[in-house]
């Protein structure tokens, strides 16, 4: 996470009448075209619920005001995805992990190699106080491990998970007086310690879209995060979104850029090796 502060969740609580004033898109440069154009050649698979469609709508939002074609469409699996496109699907129901690690392995088995990039996005809804959050990254390290057996020429993405804004208001404020943790908070916590092990796992190693970093990274650069119990917890910016969980149009642009440049690099890098390969 950024260094250079942490925005308490007192300072937030203003921050959502800043959204109309930052709900303009990034200006477009050559690095943004550069970007676009490299996804636009590639096949794409990108498995997902709600805040994913946030992403690709952002996507499209970036494309527009880049002037560069990207192909998003509906695909059942990774063999269905259309040559230079971004293929996507919503996978198994939310608050279930493991049958949506289940759906991604089954949609990239159906046909080895079929995509050159492929990406599997969790919800924020996957995680509760009680999820088993060691347990739940190892189902998804041994999924991946196995598919990259399976699928050798195609580049895994891995993904943070998102992050909401707990709970504030007068029911925030009773619940910590009364040493409750807000809504949101230890579900935060769960999210965080999962994405601290899919960092330390994969990160300078392997691709990693880092999408909680970004939702938690102020407009000024600063830490979105919240204190409890000692520790301070990452959270969704309030800036980012209009019902503390999906992203608002600042949102999507911000994390849509982010999202480009991995994907641009993983298609770079993969075209990369497998040249030096023959």
């Amino acid at each position: 996470m950024p260094t250079r502060g942490i925005l308490s969740a007192a300072v937030l609580a203003g921050a959502t009448l800043m959204c109309s004033a930052l709900a303009e898109p990034q200006p477009v440069d050559a690095a943004l075209r550069t970007d676009l154009r490299q996804i636009g050649t590639q096949r794409i698979f990108f498995a997902h619920q709600s805040v994913g469609m946030n992403l690709l709508d952002g996507l499209r939002q970036l494309s527009g005001a880049a002037d560069v074609v990207i192909r998003i469409e509906p695909a059942v699996n990774a063999g269905s995805v259309p040559q230079q496109s971004l293929g996507h699907a919503f996978i198994a129901q939310n608050g279930k992990p493991l049958l949506k690690l289940g759906d991604f392995r089954r949609a990239l088995e159906s046909k080895p190699n079929a995509v050159d990039i492929a990406l599997l996005k969790f919800c924020y809804l996957d995680f509760a106080m009680d999820t088993d959050v060691k347990a739940l990254f190892e189902h998804y390290r041994e999924t991946i491990s196995a598919l990259q057996k399976i699928n050798p020429r195609t580049t895994f993405v891995h993904v943070t998970v998102p992050l909401t804004v707990p709970q504030a208001g007068v029911k925030g404020l009773v619940k910590r007086l009364l040493g409750i943790a807000p809504y949101g908070v230890r579900e935060n916590v769960r999210r965080e310690e999962y994405n601290a092990l899919l960092r330390s796992t994969y990160a300078g190693r392997e691709p990693l879209f880092d999408l909680a970093r970004v939702e938690a990274t102020a407009p000024d650069g600063r830490t979105s995060a919240v204190e409890w119990q000692g520790s301070v917890v990452p959270m969704l910016t309030p800036a980012y979104t209009d019902d503390s969980g999906h992203l608002n149009a600042t949102g999507r642009v911000r994390a849509a850029r982010e999202l480009a440049a991995v994907l641009a690099a993983a298609g770079r890098a993969r075209a990369t090796s497998l040249a030096r390969s023959r």
